[in-house]
């Protein structure tokens, strides 16, 4: 059941994160810094302890994660998905209380590409009829 390091993968939008997961005291370090320390606002952080927070194991395992690319919300939701994940591997009964949260669905949405003849992906170039 709980074996020594766990690793998930987790993305959002153009976000990747790496996570690895290990029976600890419940410290969260991502790109080598605390979780306060690179997610200035609360609920950020409370985005990445969510999969922690349902399960019960806040205090019970350590986090180690790696993101790069997107923005913080992006990196935050990718984190999530990753420890959501990692956790699967750690203890494969956890299942059905992260399903039942959605934590372990991958969300599809991504930036909407930019169409040729228009000013973005959606907008028009103004129109003059005259």
């Amino acid at each position: 059941m709980a074996q020594a390091k766990t690793y998930g993968t987790g993305r959002r939008k153009s976000s990747i994160a790496r996570v690895w997961l290990a029976p600890g005291k419940g410290n969260i370090k991502i790109n080598n810094r605390t979780l306060d320390n690179y997610f200035g606002r609360e609920a950020l952080s409370n985005i990445v302890e969510k999969p922690l927070k349902v399960v019960n194991k806040r205090t019970e395992v350590d986090i180690f994660a790696k993101v790069e690319g997107g923005g913080f919300t992006g990196q935050a939701g990718a984190i999530q998905h990753g420890i959501a994940r990692a956790l699967l591997q750690y203890d494969p009964t956890l299942r059905l209380a992260l399903k039942k949260e959605g934590l372990l669905t991958r969300d599809a949405r991504m930036k909407e590409r930019k169409k040729y003849g228009q000013r973005g992906a959606r907008a028009r170039y103004q129109f003059s009829k005259r």
